[in-house]
């Protein structure tokens, strides 16, 4: 990766939780570059993003973070450097403008509401809409204020677990262009997992192929797609792989 400087570089990574559910996982990512992470329930891609954000410890293996070791930042400090999209909303118990205001506020700075107004019309929300509870949201609004929040905090890097799988098919699609966009406006490394393949195509974004926890195939999603030769793969293709394990999902 000699034409941009790494902002995210996985060594080996191994986790278990009374089995294997990581084995060996390894990749790396600039800023401005996107990579899907693609396979079955229970692969283990929940898993791994949990790790680079270290929600969960593991036991082989390091994490750089600008080639810095993410074990030795303060975890509040990694977490706004590196923010996460859930599949359901994680969203605090107040308004809107509390949710997008709560990175800032954490490190003691303010939101003015010009600016919250400004973030949430970034994602496509009513600007209105700050002073209500975000619980009374539809799931697609909430996952939107999800995103706001992660523009308030301007993060390096972006996880996203997949992040359009409570929705339907149109809110899916909102939030697809809206992950493109943030993505090009924050040049950020991201990190999408999906087990959906029609997802993967829509991105057209590198992508990594899990499989029981380890690295099956990488690179462009219609080569991986045609790539016959590849047995494992095409079980998983043709929808032969339907769930492997203990992933949380």
């Amino acid at each position: 990766m000699d034409r941009k400087r790494t902002m995210l570089k996985v060594s080996n990574l191994s986790l278990t939780k009374g089995k294997a559910i990581l084995k060996g996982i390894s990749f790396e990512l600039a800023a401005g570059e996107m990579l899907t992470v693609l396979g079955p329930s229970g692969a283990g891609k929940s898993s791994l993003l949990r790790c680079l954000n270290r929600l969960d410890t593991v036991d082989a293996g390091e994490v750089l973070l600008g080639g810095q070791d993410i074990r030795s930042l303060e975890v509040t400090q990694l977490r706004r450097r590196v923010g996460m999209v859930f599949q359901v909303p994680a969203l605090v118990p107040s308004t809107v403008a509390v949710n997008v205001a709560l990175g800032p506020s954490l490190r003691q700075e303010t939101l003015t509401v010009p600016q919250c107004e400004e973030l949430l019309q970034q994602v496509g929300l009513n600007p209105a809409l700050k002073d209500r509870m975000a619980d009374t949201l539809s799931v697609g609004e909430q996952q939107r204020v999800a995103l706001a929040q992660l523009l308030a905090n301007r993060p390096e890097v972006l996880l996203l677990d997949e992040p359009t799988s409570a929705l339907d098919p149109t809110a899916a699609l909102t939030v697809e262009n809206l992950i493109k966009d943030i993505h090009v406006r924050l040049n950020t490394a991201t990190v999408l997992v999906t087990h959906d393949v029609a997802q993967a195509r829509r991105f057209n974004a590198e992508t990594l192929v899990i499989l029981n926890g380890a690295v099956a195939a990488r690179g462009n999603i219609q080569d991986l797609i045609n790539d016959t030769g590849n047995e494992p793969l095409q079980k998983f293709f043709s929808g032969e792989l339907t769930g492997q394990g203990p992933e949380q999902i």
